[in-house]
């Protein structure tokens, strides 16, 4: 018989400046895109739950996501990074296909919320694969790093919407079984 848990989990979006932390969530939570660029100043918190099913234990979780977006300034995560990763239980580092410093520095911002909360479940998202014939890097360079991280990736459109619901999803997956193996 299958069994439900309900978990409350926070979520991080990481990385630099305009690679589409914000309109990412936006499109997740509100399934909104907005072409105008919106420079997220401080922190801003969204909401949403998704269900998760871990066959293994035939055990379905629904997982309440605190999704916390931050201001992609180096200066403003150092300010601010004790009080803005304290407690985060997953990390969406997002880099933006069109830039590959944003793919190279995903690591500066990881390291920033381990330092804080020790080791949580990674998820990459790369951005804006509608802007694809502009891209500075390729699958395998996003390989590399996921594998540097032991972490899973997908490549996404805030714009199109495409694979922006199965990257929170899988992160979602790696928290909630996270989540539960320290229960």
């Amino acid at each position: 018989m299958t069994t439900t848990k309900h978990l409350k989990s926070k979520i991080c979006l990481v990385g630099e400046k305009a690679v589409g932390k914000t309109s990412l969530i936006r499109r997740y939570v509100l399934n909104m895109f907005d072409d105008h660029y919106i420079t997220t100043i401080g922190t801003k918190v969204s909401k949403k739950e998704v269900r998760v099913f871990d066959p293994e234990k035939d055990l379905v979780v629904d997982v309440d996501m605190t999704i916390w977006d931050i201001m992609g300034e180096k200066g403003f995560r150092e300010l601010l990074k004790d009080a803005y990763f304290y407690g985060a239980n997953g990390i969406l580092a997002v880099a933006d296909l069109t830039r590959r410093r944003t793919l190279d520095d995903l690591d500066d911002w990881i390291d920033g919320v381990e330092q804080v909360v020790g080791k949580v479940p990674i998820f990459i998202a790369v951005n804006k694969t509608d802007l694809s014939t502009e891209a500075q890097f390729s699958e395998l360079d996003v390989q590399q790093v996921a594998k540097a991280f032991e972490c899973g990736y997908v490549i996404t459109s805030a714009k199109t919407g495409g694979s922006v619901e199965e990257a929170f999803r899988r992160l979602a997956d790696v928290v909630a079984k996270a989540q539960l193996q320290r229960a």
